[in-house]
């Protein structure tokens, strides 16, 4: 069988959702992530917390799938639309 791993990237945690091919959730994980808070109204994310946590989260959905990426036939992203990352 061919599984589809969604990768979403929220405002305070990072998911991820195992998929099969019949539409059936197989696995679930999710990770918070530390909010930042410089002012009233000002919300920011250290990218690299953001980063860990999603990859957390991939390897700990597919371990408990008993998945490996060779499975994985499609990936789906979601990430917060106000974000951005300048490098």
């Amino acid at each position: 069988d061919q599984y589809i791993l969604a990768l979403d990237q929220g405002t305070s945690s990072s998911r991820a959702i195992v998929v099969a091919s019949d539409g059936r959730i197989v696995a679930c994980a999710q990770q918070e992530f530390p909010q930042i808070l410089p002012a009233p109204g000002l919300v920011e994310h250290d990218p690299e917390a953001i980063w860990s946590s999603q990859l957390h989260v991939a390897r700990e959905v597919l371990g408990r799938a008993s998945l490996s990426a060779a499975d994985v036939a499609a990936l789906a992203i979601t990430n917060q639309r106000e974000t951005t990352v300048l490098w």
